[in-house]
């Protein structure tokens, strides 16, 4: 088994025989070529058993280069190791921008992009819509290249892989002028405000989300990042929506120190330093966390926040913090958001998966209603017919990844379980 053979959050252990960790391109085709299971390691983020393997894992961690910047077309050109941290400072100094992030910016391009990770915003769709090219090792050893441009509707199913088409040593990611953010908190908005007007709240700005823990009728927080456009002058309200503006630094769980927080109090800076909750330079957390995330059609979000309400009791005792966030549609295949506007219900538990695992069944059940569905590399006990049936292009996806990977060479329990189970 290999050494230090955890995630990040510590809460999982693979079961690889070894980690290799390539420096080229022909390394990995070698790999490929002469291994029989294998699956790719990122930074560890996910929380389940997705990007596990029983005999070869191929971390990506000198793949780390940003390759091309393409004035003409507005993309850039990353192999799939790069950090977004990393990625983010380089397009800056060349005056772009990506169009959103996630709420770390710890995480790899690759790895965020393959499990439909996002950030928020009403018209911002999830991390893996900014790709418009991949290049990926598949399982006979040999490079394919697919593009949105050139191969439609099978880039479409390839781009959140989930791994299974082999190893994704590029991405193209379309990209936009760099743009300043100013960063407003508000504590204290009740629930029944939310209810009112909730179309209102999470379209006020580019990227809003709201925190709670449930423990009354009113979210904790709400993080309103703001574009700033030069020369306009914008002053926010002392009261929105009953909520009132925080008058220093927040962390989204109140008792946390604020230090390793982006920067708030609405002083204006880079958008890669005011998207993320979390700083690049900081450490988020220790890792003693559990989580779980779910997705719900943007219409029925209020109706599933007071589903999740229902269970409050059951629900606080093992909560750290929760927060909800808007995510616009996509036609990606495997995508959570797949052609429907949704909203995101996200829980960071305490560390306690025995009693944690007894809960998502609870929850799952008052969000069934909903066609939920779960985060990919998050926890869910969610049965693998359920998680199935929510998804319509699956036998399409099924089918994809079988002419890429024939003989099953990167699947794994988890695809085994979720995508090639019995239906």
């Amino acid at each position: 088994m290999i050494e230090n053979q955890r995630n990040w959050a510590g809460n999982y252990t693979y079961s690889a025989a070894r980690l290799h960790y390539p420096e080229t391109a022909e390394q990995v085709q070698e790999l490929v070529s002469r291994g029989r299971k294998l699956k790719v390691l990122g930074t560890r983020h996910s929380f389940n058993g997705i990007a596990d393997s029983p005999e070869d894992l191929i971390s990506l961690e000198h793949f780390d280069q940003v390759v091309a910047l393409d004035r003409k077309r507005q993309t850039v050109t990353v192999e799939g190791g790069v950090r977004y941290g990393q990625l983010c400072q380089q397009l800056h100094r060349e005056g772009y921008a990506l169009p959103n992030l996630a709420s770390l910016p710890h995480i790899s391009v690759a790895g965020a992009c393959v499990t439909a990770t996002h950030g928020s915003g009403d018209s911002n769709g999830n991390l893996a819509t900014a790709v418009s090219a991949m290049e990926t090792v598949t399982a006979d050893g040999e490079v394919v290249v697919l593009s949105r441009e050139e191969h439609g509707e099978q880039f479409q199913g390839a781009v959140v892989g989930l791994g299974g088409l082999g190893v994704v040593t590029k991405l193209t990611l379309d990209i936009i002028p760099t743009f300043d953010m100013r960063q407003d908190v508000y504590e204290n908005l009740p629930l029944a405000q939310l209810e009112d007007h909730f179309d209102d709240i999470v379209s006020s700005a580019y990227s809003v989300s709201l925190f709670t823990d449930w423990r009354s009728a009113r979210f904790n927080q709400v993080w309103f990042k703001r574009c700033v456009t030069a020369g306009a002058s914008f002053e926010p309200e002392p009261e929105l929506f009953e909520a009132t503006l925080a008058t220093s630094q927040r962390h989204p769980i109140a008792e946390l120190s604020a230090v390793n927080c982006t920067e708030q109090m609405g002083s204006h800076g880079p958008w890669h330093e005011r998207l993320p909750h979390f700083r690049m330079e900081y450490t988020p957390s220790s890792g003693e966390e559990l989580q779980t995330e779910y997705f719900v059609p943007r219409q029925h979000a209020l109706a599933a926040i007071r589903a999740i309400e229902r269970l409050r009791e059951q629900v606080t005792p093992l909560l750290q913090i929760s927060e909800v966030r808007t995510i616009a549609a996509d036609n990606l295949w495997m995508s959570p958001c797949y052609r429907q506007a949704s909203v995101s219900i996200h829980f960071t538990w305490q560390k306690k998966w025995p009693a944690v695992r007894k809960l998502l069944p609870m929850i799952e059940e008052q969000l069934a209603p909903f066609q939920a569905r779960p985060h990919w590399g998050k926890l869910f006990t969610m049965p693998p017919t359920r998680l199935q049936s929510l998804y319509e292009r699956l036998p399409d996806f099924q089918q994809l990844l079988r002419h890429y990977d024939p003989h099953g060479k990167f699947r794994n329990a988890f695809l085994d379980t979720y995508i090639f189970g019995a239906r």
